[in-house]
C-alpha cells in the first residue's frame, strides 16, 4: 500500500493544478437529478483516496457501509479509478447485476489494469471490447471431470512444499509460502511446468506486477505502475517462449503432447473460426495466473489464521482430515472423492471468505441507459458490486462478526448473499479449482502441525486482497501422531 500512496501524490498534485473550469464542467456532469444519491468527490481522483485509506486500514467495508447508511442501502454514486460509478448494494443488487450480464452491463477493467495484464499488441483491441472475458472453454477445463485428474498433483505438491519449506523450520510466514505454492501449482496444472527454478524466476517479477496492479497509472521511472509494466513485459516474453515451444510439441507429438490448459488454448478458435494469436494466449495466461494467485493464497492464509484463533474449530477440522488421511494411507494421494468428504473444512473456508473475502468485488459498465431502484444509470457509467454489502449484514448473517462455520450447513445462506466467487453468467469458472487447491493444502498442514500466531495483533490491509502486514508468521508444533 505504501507504493500506492507514493504514486498517488503525483496524481493529487496534478489534480489540484487543474483549471477552475474543470470544476465547473465536473459539477455540470454530476447535476443529473435522476442519478443515484452520493458524491463524486474530487476532480479526477474522485473518492479513490478515501477508498484506498479504508483498504490500508484493513476495513474496506467501512467505505461502502458509510455510504449505504448516508445515501441509500440500494445504490449510491461515487467516483473510483477515474470513473463515475454506481455501487449496487445488497442481495437484490447482486442478483440484478449478475442476471443482466451482456444485457445491460458488461465486465469492466480500468485502462491501467488492462495495460499491465495485456500483451501490448492486444491492448488496443481489448480496449474496444471491454467485456474482458475468460476463454470460453475454461469452465470445461476446470469442471470436476477434468479437475479430478489433478487432485493427486495438488496433494503431492502441497506435501512436497511443506516438507521443504515448513517442516525444517519452527516458524514460517504463511502468506508468502502460500503464494509460492499457489503460483507453482498454477504453472504445473495450466502449463505442465514443474521446474522450480524456472517458476521462481517468473514468480518474483509477478509479485512486482501484482503490487502495481492498483497503483496510480503514472508511467515514469520509480513508480509502481512503471515497475509493473516492465515486469509484465518480461513475463509476456517468457510466456511467448513457452507457447511457441508447446506449439512445436503439438505439431510433432500430436496426442502425446501435454493436454493441459495451454494446449486447450492453442486449439481454441475465435467465433469466426480464426486461430488465437500467441499474444492473445499470453494475455489469457497472465490473466489466469493473476486471478488464481492472490485469491487462493489469501484464503489459505486466513483459514490458518482462524484455526489458530478457534481451537474448537481446529479440532473438528483435524478430525475430519485425519479420518481422510487414514483412509488413503501414508503412501496414497487424495482423490476427488476425498475432497468431497471435506465438508466441515469447506464450511470453515466459506466462513473465512465471508469475513475476510479474497476479492472485494468487481466492476461492470452500462451498455445502455437503465433504471435501478428508481434511479437512472447512464450508458457508459461504471458499476461496482461489493461483497461487504451482504457478507456482514445481520439480515442475512445473524451475529455477523462471529466466526461460525455452521452457517453453511444444510441449504446455507440465501441466494446472492454469499458471493466470494460472484454469480450468474460471470460466476468465477475457477471456483472448483480454488476449492480443490485450498482443501488439498489445508489437509497437508492440519495433518502435520498445530500452530500458534507469533503476533496475535498483526494488522491486515487490502490491495485488493487482504494482506497480513507481517506475512502471518506462525510457530509450528509437529503432531506426535503424524500419519502421513
Amino acid at each position: 500500500m505504501d507504493l500506492f500512496f507514493s504514486d498517488l501524490l503525483y496524481l493529487i498534485l496534478f489534480s489540484i493544478s487543474l483549471p477552475i473550469v474543470m470544476l465547473i464542467i465536473y459539477s455540470r456532469k454530476s447535476s443529473n437529478p435522476n442519478l443515484p444519491p452520493g458524491t463524486l468527490g474530487w476532480p479526477v481522483i474522485g473518492e479513490t483516496l478515501e477508498f484506498a485509506l479504508a483498504c490500508q486500514r484493513g476495513n474496506p467495508a467501512k467505505f461502502v457501509k458509510d455510504r449505504m447508511n448516508k445515501y441509500s442501502p440500494q445504490v449510491f454514486k461515487t467516483s473510483l479509478l477515474e470513473a463515475n460509478m454506481a455501487v449496487i448494494c445488497g442481495a437484490s443488487g447482486n442478483k440484478f447485476l449478475f442476471s443482466n450480464e451482456d444485457k445491460l452491463v458488461v465486465s469492466w477493467w480500468q485502462r491501467s489494469m488492462k495495460k499491465i495484464l495485456c500483451f501490448p499488441s492486444v491492448f488496443d483491441e481489448t480496449l474496444v471490447r471491454d467485456n474482458f472475458k475468460p476463454p470460453t472453454f475454461l469452465p470445461r477445463f476446470l469442471k470436476p471431470e477434468s479437475l479430478q485428474h489433478y487432485i493427486a498433483v495438488m496433494d503431492s505438491m502441497a506435501g512436497e512444499h511443506i516438507k521443504i519449506y515448513w517442516s525444517p523450520r519452527g516458524e514460517v510466514k504463511v502468506f508468502p509460502m502460500a503464494k509460492k505454492y499457489s503460483f507453482a501449482l498454477a504453472f504445473r496444472v495450466f502449463m505442465s511446468i514443474a521446474d522450480p527454478r524456472y517458476v521462481e524466476m517468473i514468480y518474483h517479477p509477478f509479485q512486482i506486477l501484482t503490487q502495481g496492479f492498483l497503483s496510480v497509472p503514472i508511467d515514469i521511472p520509480g513508480t509502481a505502475f512503471n515497475r509493473a509494466l516492465k515486469a509484465s513485459k518480461f513475463i509476456h516474453g517468457e510466456l511467448l517462449e513457452i507457447i511457441r515451444k508447446r506449439k512445436m510439441e503439438l505439431e510433432q507429438k500430436g496426442e502425446s503432447a501435454p493436454r493441459d490448459l495451454l494446449s486447450h488454448m492453442l486449439s481454441a478458435l475465435h467465433e469466426n473460426g480464426d486461430a488465437k494469436s500467441e499474444m492473445e494466449i499470453s494475455t489469457q495466461v497472465i490473466c489466469l495466473l493473476f486471478a488464481t494467485h492472490h485469491t487462493t493464497s489469501s484464503v489459505i492464509t486466513f483459514i490458518l489464521t482462524y484455526l489458530a484463533e478457534f481451537p474448537d474449530v481446529y479440532s473438528k477440522v483435524l478430525k475430519e482430515q485425519m479420518d481422510i488421511a487414514k483412509s488413503k494411507g501414508p503412501e496414497g494421494f487424495l482423490k476427488w472423492d476425498d475432497i468431497q468428504k471435506m465438508k466441515y473444512t469447506w464450511n470453515v473456508a466459506n466462513e473465512t471468505m465471508r469475513l475476510t473475502p479474497p476479492v472485494q468485488g468487481t466492476f461492470r459498465e452500462a451498455i445502455t441507459d437503465f433504471t435501478y431502484a428508481g434511479f437512472t444509470i447512464p450508458k457508459g457509467w461504471k458499476m461496482h458490486w461489493n461483497v461487504n454489502t451482504t457478507h456482514r449484514d445481520p439480515k442475512y448473517f445473524p451475529n455477523p462478526e462471529k466466526f461460525d462455520p455452521s452457517r453453511f450447513e444444510g441449504k446455507g445462506p440465501q441466494p446472492f448473499t454469499f458471493v466470494p466467487f460472484g454469480g450468474g453468467p460471470r460466476m468465477c469458472p475457477g471456483m472448483k479449482y480454488a476449492q480443490a487447491q485450498v482443501l488439498a493444502f489445508i489437509h497437508n498442514v492440519v495433518t502435520r502441525f498445530k500452530w500458534e500466531k507469533v503476533d496475535p495483533s498483526e494488522k491486515v490491509a487490502y490491495n485488493p486482497s487482504p494482506i497480513p502486514s507481517k506475512g502471518f508468521p506462525i510457530r509450528l508444533e509437529p503432531l506426535q501422531n503424524e500419519s502421513i
